[in-house]
């Protein structure tokens, strides 16, 4: 046991005045080298605390003002959607202006936004308060109160099916793909998950499964955000120019853009049916994200041998493989069938005088809650991030989307194609 180190100069006396090597020391010295030592201790504590509680205090300050900026920035989008058409009336912009909807603006003032937090410093500190997930999650149980429960068990089936195939496609491309260019196993499985199931949660769930550094996730959540965002606009515009039916745009865009408050953000663009058809097929994609991760883990297990965990499942039948799909099964999707089934059930048993209302003000809270996430879409997206991305991965994401959106196109059609709303 090494002997503790002796404090410094107050423990031993001046040079000018030396002591007798056999004089003991007096009791009352080490009584006050004692006491000042716990002093010393007794302050240092003191002062810790001090200084941690007025750092929890600016911390929850500066959450709370990005929460501010978040509601500000809402409460604008409210505005222009309302006040935009209206200026516009009559001119060459009008009709332009009527079907801008309020994802549009919430996702170009979050950008806006962002530039202005991030040339002054403030973006990190408010960062807190830029809750996409969140909010996307309770925009989507509240949306699941506006959808007929028997429109989702009429399209329950052709989505499963739907998810099955694209999953699979579109993971097996990336996964080859991505090892024909030499990219990291890890990599490999994080690009490969988030492009097939559900974007960065999915990533999320990979990176667990696998054990990839944080600069893999980092990476692969960038690559996510920067498709993601052109798709908000570019599918509904596709799908429009292509004279796609409300059933089929809506299982496209659930089925290839990769994060659901992206899904959320394009369906509301395209309308109010395809949005409710592409929240019915992402909740299916994210609904099989624990299988996935169950594989995944699997997979990584048997190939690390005997240095897997033990906890590692070995069969999909194992009690652990079990528990780790509800670990990974998003519980979001629950409350979003409970809302649908009893929104549902209230349509059968209450009169519309008393239902309407109750709807209505469940749709409010819901645009609400979505604006605050496409707000937050905008805010949160770094722009460092995409410029450290590397080329290969960048190559691999690029190719597997094509991939994606064809193969998605052709299943929609195919799946969708007599689906009546």
């Amino acid at each position: 046991m090494t002997p503790p180190e002796k404090l410094p100069a107050a423990d031993t006396a001046p040079e000018a005045a030396p002591t007798s090597q056999h004089s003991p020391t007096p009791p009352s010295a080490d009584a006050a080298a004692d006491g000042a030592t716990g002093v010393g201790q007794a302050a240092a504590v003191s002062a810790a605390s001090a200084t941690s509680a007025p750092s929890r205090a600016v911390t929850i300050g500066w959450a709370a003002a990005g929460l501010v900026v978040v509601v500000g920035l809402a409460l604008l989008v409210q505005f222009l959607v309302d006040w935009v058409p209206d200026v516009s009336e009559g001119t060459g912009f009008g009709g332009i202006a009527k079907a801008i909807e309020y994802p549009v603006y919430a996702i170009i003032l979050g950008f806006a936004g962002n530039a202005v937090l991030t040339a002054t410093g403030l973006r990190d500190r408010m960062a807190a308060a830029f809750r996409t997930e969140f909010f996307i999650k309770v925009g989507l149980v509240l949306l699941g109160a506006t959808i007929d429960f028997s429109i989702f068990v009429r399209a329950f089936g052709p989505a499963v099916v739907q998810a099955c195939l694209l999953i699979t496609a579109v993971f097996l491309f990336t996964w080859w793909f991505a090892g024909r260019l030499g990219v990291d196993d890890k990599l490999r499985a994080l690009l490969a998950t988030a492009l097939a199931v559900c974007g960065v949660s999915a990533a999320v769930a990979a990176a667990g499964a696998v054990q990839a550094k944080k600069e893999q996730l980092a990476f692969t959540a960038t690559l996510v955000i920067v498709f993601a965002v052109p798709s908000i606009f570019l599918l509904p515009w596709l799908a429009n120019l292509m004279g796609l039916s409300s059933a089929v745009t809506g299982a496209w865009i659930g089925g290839n853009i990769d994060t659901t408050a992206a899904v959320t953000a394009a369906g509301a663009v395209a309308g109010e049916e395809p949005l409710q058809i592409a929240s019915i097929v992402k909740v299916t994609q994210n609904a099989l994200l624990g299988v996935v991760a169950v594989l995944l883990t699997m997979f990584f297990a048997f190939r690390a041998g005997d240095a897997a965990d033990p906890g590692t499942p070995k069969r999909i039948t194992d009690p652990a493989a079990y528990k780790l799909v509800w670990q990974r099964f998003p519980k979001f999707v629950l409350g979003f069938l409970a809302a649908s089934i009893v929104a549902t059930i209230l349509g059968q048993t209450m009169s519309p005088e008393l239902l309407e209302p109750r709807l209505d003000a469940a749709k409010d809270i819901q645009v609400w809650a979505l604006t605050l996430a496409f707000v937050s879409i905008g805010l949160e997206f770094k722009v460092q991030s995409a410029k450290e991305a590397g080329w290969k991965p960048i190559v691999v994401f690029t190719a597997a989307t094509v991939v994606n959106l064809v193969v998605g196109l052709a299943l929609a059609a195919v799946l969708f194609g007599n689906f009546q709303m």
